[in-house]
């Protein structure tokens, strides 16, 4: 019996040390399997980040892989701004009303920082132990474990990763470091992709946009308006929230704005006579023509109403046209806690501005190339009028003058006189026609009173929105004495000004006539009408200028629906006292 007690011991310890090895070997397997696992795992992730183009996405598929892979509770993706800060956050794990509750994104200190400021993979098993621990605002979750990997796009460090509470174990470790870190390589890969896919795609827009603008005002489209859609394309594709286009004059000062976008309004219309101390001087100061701010509200150089800007942080400014020959400038503006102007965004500008540039200047060449023509034509008819018209009525005349004699009864000799009389007449209408067809922009000499009312309605669309209606009747440039035009075109431009101060209209009618020895000019428009008990310091001035001059001022209810007024100021023009 002892022997075989000693049998049966023996048999047991080989099977122990089997039982050991097999349960080894199975330990080891499962190892090899987690491995092989987490491997494909990596491969997926890192082909599922490489399938997306448009960088957003790929900064949250890049979060989203590596919590899956190193299972942590929440992890974030901070992109390095210029200013080597975190310009932008990209968290997972926490939710909308959390993040509501925290407040503002992190900008970059603590640990965040310390992988900003030493780009080298960092894990921690208890973050608030590391010296350059920050805290955690109010309502934020409570962290412990962290694993921080650099993003590299070459030799650029685009941003990092961070991972916080690895599920079911203590602490991450070297393995998920390496594993996140290979993981972080081929994000660089996918962003640098995705980056340039951006710009190839701003580009494109830009040029699109080019090719708008040219289009648009070489067809001949009204220029503000072609300028306002630039200006909307221009806010949509840098991803603004604003846009301001100032109209910069020969002497640099500032001939109008269009806006668009957020606070617009306070941005429209603005006319100064020098652009120093706003945001258009620092573009025109600048060597290449562009400038970007980091806080518009707060910049030094922006002096003159600052308080326009409340609520703006990063601006971009760029010059449309070259010193010698300036259109304006094309400013970009986003609200103060969004990221800066920076790569593809802005870096398409210059060239666009340059478009633009070119594309105004042709469209100044097809104007005189226009008004050349135009004043061809204007010769032309003038030489048709005085070589044909003229002569055939004149001859018309002699011969009736010389018909009287042969006719004997008085009613008829009348007519005949009353005709010749209207032969006269009408000679005189073209005669004067012709001086004003052919006294175009003579040099050193006075504007006609017609080309002066036109610049005067021309001048009131940017106040009023729209193009007011004119209709000139009568010999304007002849028989209007030099102070009867002057006290006119004041007269029209204070009626016009009120209106667009007061009327809210949607159409206003301009007529200036001269007919029977009186000049009158009227404004007519569908607007609220004069409303009661308002100043009529405008009214009293028009008034008492038609009474210098022995005429009257009316003002009166349109008769058509939908209301308005209708303003009528004559004068006599007879050298007799009225």
């Amino acid at each position: 019996m002892g022997q075989e007690g000693s049998e049966s011991a023996g048999t047991r310890m080989p099977r122990l040390k089997l039982d050991e090895l097999l349960d080894e070997l199975q330990a080891r397997i499962d190892e090899v399997r987690g491995t092989r696992d987490r491997l494909n795992g990596l491969l997926g992730a890192v082909m599922s980040v490489g399938r997306e183009l448009d960088l957003p996405q790929v900064l949250r598929g890049i979060v989203e892989a590596a919590v899956v892979l190193v299972d942590a509770e929440y992890g974030a993706l901070g992109v390095i701004g210029e200013d080597r800060k975190l310009a932008e956050f990209v968290p997972i794990g926490i939710d909308d009303d959390v993040w509501e509750r925290i407040g503002d994104l992190p900008s970059g200190h603590g640990i965040l920082g310390e992988l900003i400021r030493n780009p080298q993979p960092l894990r921690l098993s208890e973050l608030s132990e590391h010296p350059a621990s920050y805290g955690f605002p109010p309502h934020h979750p409570p962290m412990h474990s962290f694993l921080g990997v650099p993003i590299r796009v070459r030799e650029e460090v685009f941003g990092n990763l961070y991972l916080t509470e690895k599920r079911g174990a203590a602490d991450f470790d070297a393995e998920d470091e390496a594993v996140v870190t290979t993981l972080a390589v081929a994000a660089g890969i996918a962003i640098e992709n995705a980056r340039l896919y951006e710009e190839g795609r701003l580009r494109q827009r830009w040029l699109a946009a080019s090719a708008d603008l040219t289009s648009a005002l070489l067809s001949g489209s009204e220029e503000t308006l072609v300028l306002d859609g630039m200006l909307e394309q221009a806010v949509d594709i840098a991803g603004a929230d604003m846009g301001v286009f100032y109209l910069v004059g020969t002497e640099g000062e500032l001939r109008g704005s269009l806006a668009r976008g957020a606070g617009a309004e306070a941005h429209r219309g603005v006319a100064l006579p020098s652009s120093e101390g706003t945001l258009a001087a620092a573009a025109l100061e600048a060597e290449d023509g562009l400038v970007t701010l980091a806080d518009v509200e707060s910049d030094e150089r922006v002096t003159v109403q600052p308080e326009r800007w409340k609520g703006f942080g990063p601006a971009v400014a760029v010059t449309i046209g070259t010193k010698e020959r300036l259109s304006g400038v094309l400013i970009l503006a986003r609200r103060r806690a969004r990221p800066p102007f920076a790569g593809a965004q802005i870096s398409a500008l210059p060239g666009f501005a340059g478009q633009a540039a070119l594309a105004l200047e042709l469209a100044d060449r097809r104007r005189d190339a226009e008004q050349v023509s135009l004043l061809e034509d204007r010769d032309r008819i003038a030489r048709d009028l005085h070589d044909l018209a003229i002569q055939r009525l004149f001859a018309t005349g002699m011969t009736l003058q010389s018909a009287r004699r042969f006719i004997e009864h008085p009613e008829a000799v009348e007519r005949l006189t009353r005709a010749v009389d209207d032969l006269d007449a009408t000679i005189k209408i073209i005669r004067s026609t012709i001086f004003g067809l052919r006294d175009h922009d003579a040099s050193g000499g006075a504007p006609k009173l017609r080309n002066r009312v036109v610049k005067a309605v021309e001048s009131a669309a940017s106040t009023l929105g729209f193009a007011p209606a004119l209709r000139m009747e009568g010999l304007l440039d002849t028989d209007v004495p030099p102070e009867a035009a002057e006290e006119a075109l004041a007269v029209l431009g204070e009626a016009l000004t009120n209106v667009a101060r007061h009327a809210r209209a949607r159409k206003v009618e301009v007529a200036v006539v001269v007919e029977e020895g009186v000049l009158t000019v009227t404004v007519s428009d569908d607007g609220v009408g004069v409303r009661r008990g308002g100043r009529r310091s405008g009214l009293r001035n028009m008034s008492e200028r038609a009474e210098r001059l022995g005429g009257t001022l009316s003002v009166r209810s349109r008769a058509e629906p939908g209301g308005g007024t209708v303003l009528e100021w004559r004068i006599p023009l007879s050298t007799e006292d009225p």
